[in-house]
């Protein structure tokens, strides 16, 4: 889906304007040390568990599909302008949902423009990110069950606490809500926490049946104090009643200090005018779990370098690893499949009774909105067509780059798509008539011995501290503590 960005002169030479190029992920750093390294990476995992199943369907389908994804050899559409005659190919893309750079993006700005144009009315949206003691972490990463209650339990617990701040509504009024789960860190470590996008705000009809929203009183940290606590207390009696952690761990856990792991910041608030703001913060929430452009790798005998966008604890600024030890990372930060990334609450869940009156509000003010009714369905007539999330990619690489794939450069007249190509004869055939490569790049095989390529590189793999034997005996209790020195 993503684009190459190049300057071309119109045919009169009057002005400079922007234009699609096909994007090459063949050679990006990610596609290399995919291509090289995934057929040792899958052999290794089955050789450390040759009884069990070391890696999932889902994940080694995910590997392979990026190496097709953007590959002209793989198939593609033809875009091509009925005045000048002028066209370009468009490569086929993998549909990922953790690994591929481009579909990862696309799904991002793609959620973030379904939720601004079609779900948020004008109404001042806040952030409330959630996140969890680690030793509770690992059964929220493997366990969407527990996930699930412990989301529905936090989510209940922010909107309560909106309610009480809204004096005026009624006790019926609900928050709208859309929760984002992230499963990974900024060091390409799996840490699972909750993104929720809540309006600030709660909505309700009055007695002539007109939507009213309920705006809440400044919130102070106060406040926030007291709705973390009542988060962490109610997610340890959820995960007692689950099963994940017995009564004693789970009252060690609300005894520590600094909330017992738990942490709540709720200091971004966006404004109800500002819909490019709510944009950016819902692209913020539903973004990749890394970014390919900070990951660099010289080739097969160099360590791979990924720069963090802030410095750990210890004051380091990149990770190196090895290109198995990067793959060992990025799997486990693969999403599950059929599982949802982001989740409605209150008025904007499926079956809210207010859902189609809020939804038709999206964009405009509740306030000066007129009464919504929802007329009933009419046996007699067809059922309407249900109105697609997805957008169509000419129009969200004009949302995100300013510009439009499907204008010819020549003469600036509309190009249409006039075929897709699957099959591999015609395939070939119209690549060899361009110049193109006929055939993907070639997977690399798998390595007579798995490499070491720790050798030469000792000190620089090692991420542990070096050993001080004048350092201060080792405490159980630092493993879960959540402070950042």
């Amino acid at each position: 889906m993503s684009a190459l960005l190049s300057p071309s002169r119109p045919a009169n030479g009057s002005r400079t304007t922007r234009v699609y190029r096909r994007r090459r992920p063949e050679r990006s750093a990610l596609y290399r040390l995919v291509q090289q390294h995934l057929e040792t990476w899958l052999a290794a995992r089955r050789e450390a568990d040759p009884d069990g199943v070391p890696i999932p369907r889902h994940i080694e389908r995910e590997l392979r599909g990026y190496l097709d994804c953007g590959i002209l050899a793989c198939g593609f559409a033809r875009a091509y302008c009925d005045t000048c005659g002028h066209g370009f190919l468009v490569a086929f893309s993998c549909k990922g949902r953790g690994l591929c750079p481009s579909c990862t993006t696309r799904r991002m700005a793609e959620a973030a423009a379904h939720l601004v144009e079609h779900v948020f009315p004008q109404v001042p949206v806040r952030q409330w990110v959630v996140t969890f003691p680690r030793r509770l972490r690992f059964f929220l990463h493997r366990d969407p069950v527990l996930l699930g209650r412990v989301r529905r339990s936090v989510l209940r617990t922010i909107g309560s606490s909106l309610r009480r701040r809204c004096p005026d509504a009624p006790r019926a009024a609900r928050i709208g809500a859309v929760s984002f789960v992230q499963r990974f860190g900024s060091a390409l470590n799996a840490h699972t926490h909750l993104h929720c996008c809540v309006t600030d705000g709660v909505f309700s009809l009055d007695s002539a049946g007109t939507l009213l929203f309920h705006p809440a009183a400044d919130l102070d940290a106060a406040m926030v104090s007291a709705v973390q606590r009542r988060i962490g207390t109610r997610v340890l009696r959820i995960a007692v009643r689950h099963g994940a952690l017995t009564p004693q761990v789970a009252a060690a856990l609300a005894r520590w200090g600094h909330g017992g792991g738990f942490s709540l910041h709720a200091a971004v608030l966006i404004e109800a005018a500002d819909r490019p703001g709510l944009e950016r913060l819902l692209r913020y929430c539903a973004r990749p779990a890394f970014a390919s452009e900070r990951l660099s790798w010289d080739g097969s005998d160099q360590p791979v370098r990924y720069s963090l966008t802030k410095p750990l604890p210890t004051g380091q600024t990149e990770l190196t690893l090895t290109p198995l030890e990067l793959l060992d990372r990025l799997a486990a930060l693969i999403p599950p499949p059929r599982r949802h990334r982001h989740h409605y609450a209150g008025v904007f869940a499926p079956h809210a009774t207010l859902r189609a009156r809020v939804t038709a509000c999206a964009g405009q003010p509740v306030a000066k909105t007129a009464p919504v009714t929802v007329p009933a369905a009419d046996p007699a007539l067809p059922a309407p067509t249900r109105r697609r999330a997805s957008i169509h990619w000419a129009r969200l690489l004009a949302r995100i780059y300013e510009l439009r794939p499907l204008t010819c450069p020549r003469c600036h007249g509309e190009m249409r798509l006039i075929a897709f190509l699957t099959e591999p004869a015609s395939i070939r055939a119209l690549l060899a008539h361009l110049g193109e490569p006929t055939t993907p790049p070639a997977l690399a095989p798998r390595a007579r011995d798995p490499p070491d390529l720790d050798a030469g590189f000792t000190f620089a793999f090692d991420q542990s501290p070096a050993w001080d034997p004048a350092a201060a005996p080792y405490d159980p209790r630092d493993n879960f503590d959540q402070t950042l020195a």
